[in-house]
């Protein structure tokens, strides 16, 4: 089973960036669907970005025009780049892969997404 790990956590001040990482133990096939999603204290996990194998996104209303999700095949990490941060974005943010299917386009259902890493927190403040 492949293991993912994110990076890239921390505080910042309302409206700085950050810039996440998800690093997988193994060779994660370029076909494969990824997501950021996140969880508040009190609240449930929501999807934040996607992309599919063939590179298209989806965001979140609450982050389009903020965040930018990416990916780098050859050195297998997915990335979150997160500009104009707002304290509504404080959560726990966790990157997860569907690894059992090909993904031809992009699937924002979580529960399609069975390896998740173990989060990094995101503490935005005004």
């Amino acid at each position: 089973q492949v293991q993912l790990a994110e990076s890239g956590g921390g505080s910042v001040q309302s409206g700085g960036s950050l810039r996440l990482s998800c690093a997988a133990s193994a060779r994660l096939p370029g076909s494969r669907c990824l997501g950021w999603f996140r969880q508040a204290p009190g609240e449930g996990r929501e999807g934040v970005a996607y992309i599919s194998g063939p590179g298209e996104t989806k965001y979140a209303d609450s982050v389009k025009g903020r965040f930018v999700i990416s990916r780098d095949k050859v050195k297998n990490i997915l990335f979150l780049q997160m500009d104009s941060l707002k304290p509504e974005d404080t959560a726990i943010y966790y990157c997860a892969a569907r690894l059992d299917a090909v993904c031809p386009t992009v699937v924002d259902r979580p529960s399609a997404y069975n390896s998740w890493g173990p989060g990094t927190q995101v503490t935005v403040f005004s």
